[in-house]
Parts: structure tokens; sequence; C-alpha cells
């Protein structure tokens, strides 16, 4: 704890801040984007960016991984616990909503929906009546290694199958950088993903997009480090990848839990919700597991529908490209009770964030 009391030091961070203010007057404009939703809660629960200059703006991108979800394998899900087999699923993916409805909904209407905190949980609940079921399986590099641990291990039994909707963010910044008119001059790397990743997963930013990338911690100092790293790199011009977060994150990352992920899955090209097809950025399960895989067991097939709710700017807040207060519909028809769209549900969602601790405007310093 005393540890983490240096890292929300009041003092110390605003020492941090005037060392940026100092920074930004000899720069132009610069945007900063970060790919993680604990980030994004970090920031705006701390107020971080009432400290920044008018200059210097943060940018949540797709650091979700419940929002960024395809309607499509959210139906999936609903197809087959109409069908009267168990799903399991997180918290935050049971409100999540397909193109007509979400789990929760599904389970009002009498569906066998449970849900559970992790994998371990739903092995655990399964093990008690050896229900016919299946795991919808999301999220990032973070979570899918504990599930390809059980795999590897033949700790599945054949009655537990497993919908897998991984995706990857390593390729999802790539493709942004790549690919969209959006004007980025530093990158705040996952620190979660970059404990699994490794930090070296993200020198392609500096080596081929030449800009400046800091893999940060989750805690207020971490974040105004990594951008006071971002524009110290920006103002002499060396753009470079440095780990502010080496306390949790090697530089090959965790080497075991790579290793579980290669040998259960490969990749494969994946849409994203509000994005679309991204190269190899979707985990699928191999052949020789297949036995375990709920689409090919099930023959699931769902027809392809609206990704959002007409109005709906989930897509461009995911990217990057808008807040959540350009939305017509934010804190109006959708609000966190109701939510309206995928970035309302999550607790790692922009816009559900905004709604409960404030938003890009000037929002006092929170310190507990």
């Amino acid at each position: 704890m005393e540890i983490l009391r240096k890292f929300r030091d009041r003092k110390l961070i605003q020492a941090v801040s005037k060392s940026i203010e100092k920074i930004a007057k000899k720069l132009d404009y610069v945007r900063i984007m970060h790919v993680c939703g604990t980030h994004e809660h970090t920031i705006t629960f701390f107020g971080l960016r009432s400290l920044l200059p008018d200059n210097v703006e943060l940018i949540a991108g797709p650091g979700c991984p419940v929002c960024i979800v395809p309607a499509r394998e959210v139906d999936e899900a609903i197809e087959i616990v109409f069908s009267g087999i168990r799903v399991y699923t997180y918290g935050d993916m049971y409100r999540v909503p397909g193109t007509k409805m979400s789990l929760a909904d599904a389970r009002s209407e009498g569906a066998d929906v449970k849900v559970v905190y992790g994998f371990n949980d739903a092995i655990r609940l399964h093990m008690k009546d050896r229900k016919k079921s299946v795991f919808f399986a999301v999220g990032f590099e973070t979570t899918a290694p504990t599930l390809a641990a059980f795999i590897s291990r033949r700790l599945i039994p054949d009655d537990l199958m497993i919908l897998p909707s991984f995706r990857l963010t390593v390729p999802i910044m790539k493709y942004i950088l790549s690919s969209f008119d959006i004007n980025i001059d530093g990158i705040i790397c996952p620190g979660h993903v970059s404990t699994i990743v490794g930090a070296s997963a993200w020198s392609f930013i500096p080596r081929i997009s030449g800009i400046p990338a800091v893999v940060a911690g989750f805690e207020p100092l971490d974040v105004m480090l990594a951008v006071f790293s971002i524009l110290k790199m920006l103002l002499e011009g060396k753009p470079r990848l440095v780990n502010e977060y080496s306390r949790a994150v090697s530089w090959r990352g965790n080497i075991t839990a790579k290793r579980y992920v290669r040998e259960v899955f490969y990749r494969a090209d994946g849409e994203w919700r509000g994005i679309g097809r991204v190269k190899r950025s979707r985990l699928l399960l191999r052949k020789r597991f297949k036995h375990l895989d709920a689409r090919s067991r099930l023959s699931v097939s769902v027809d392809t529908g609206p990704e959002f709710k007409p109005g709906c700017r989930c897509a461009d807040i995911i990217l990057g490209k808008a807040k959540p207060t350009d939305c017509p519909l934010f804190m109006r028809a959708c609000t966190p009770d109701r939510p309206q769209g995928p970035c309302m549900v999550s607790s790692e969602g922009t816009c559900s964030i905004w709604a409960k601790y404030g938003g890009y405007e000037r929002i006092q310093w929170h310190y507990d």
C-alpha cells in the first residue's frame, strides 16, 4: 500500500503536471491515444484531463474487449441458449446487445444464462450438474491464456463447449495507425495486455509509424509519466518505446502464457464491432481441439444484422473519432441503466466511464 500511495501522491502528480505544461508550450496540439479501458477509468476517475494543458488531448481507443464483440457473435450465444443449452458468460458481456437482444434479455425470457467471474467459476458450476453448456469466451490477450491452459491440459469435460470471441490488441493498433485518417502523435500501450505479450510487442509503433509509445501502469502517476515521456520524445524528435510499467511488464512478456495460446489457438481475420475486418486479430481453436468448439459441434448459424441502434455513435467512439458527449443518445436514451450501445454496458466502456465519473470537460481532481 505504501507503493500505491506514492503513485497517487498529489504533490508528485502535480509536479509532473507542471513539467508537462512546460514542454507542451513548445509543441503544437498533441493527441495521445490509449487502448485500455482501465486507463480510461484512471484518467476520468482521477480527473487527469483537468491537469493537462489545453493542447494535450487524451483519446480513448478500442480498449474495451466487450465493446468490440460483433453483434453476430452475441447472437450466436443467444441462439445457443435458446436451444436449451446453458451459456456461461462474464458480467460485462451479459448486457451487451446483439442485433435484437442481449443475454440478459434472453435470461428474462427463461433461458439458462449464468454469469461467472472467470472460466474457473464456469468449470466449478458445470461440475455440479454436468448440464450441456457453453462458455462464451471474450477478451484480449489477457484472458485467453487461462482458457488455453485448461484446454492444453485436457481439464475441460466434453459436455462444456467453448464459443471463442477473443480479439488481439496488437493487430488493431497496427490497423488504426495504418488505415484510418486519425492524427495520433503518441500511444499509451495497455499495461495488462503487455504483461502477457511483453513490451517488445509495441516496438513497431516508433519503428514503423514514427511516433512515441509508452507502456504504462494504471495509477494516476503512471499515466502522467507516460504523457510526460511522450511529450519529451516529441520535443526531442526522437520517438521510441518506453516501458514505464517495468514493475509488472518485461520485454518478452509471459512466455508460458504465450506458449499455451499458440498451442491451443490460431490467428484468423476477425470482425471488430464498429471497425470492420482486421487481419490476424481473432483467436480460434485449432483443429485438434474442435471437439470443444461450440460453433462446429452445434452448427451455429445466425443472420447478419445491424451492429448499432440508429443514432448510436459507439463505432466512432471506439475508434477515438468521437467522444461520448458527441453522441445524441448519451445520457438521454442511453444510460448505464438503459444502455443502447456496447460502450455504455461494460465497466471498461468509454461511455459507461464518462457517465459515472465525468468526461472531457475540466473535471476536478478526484483523490480518494
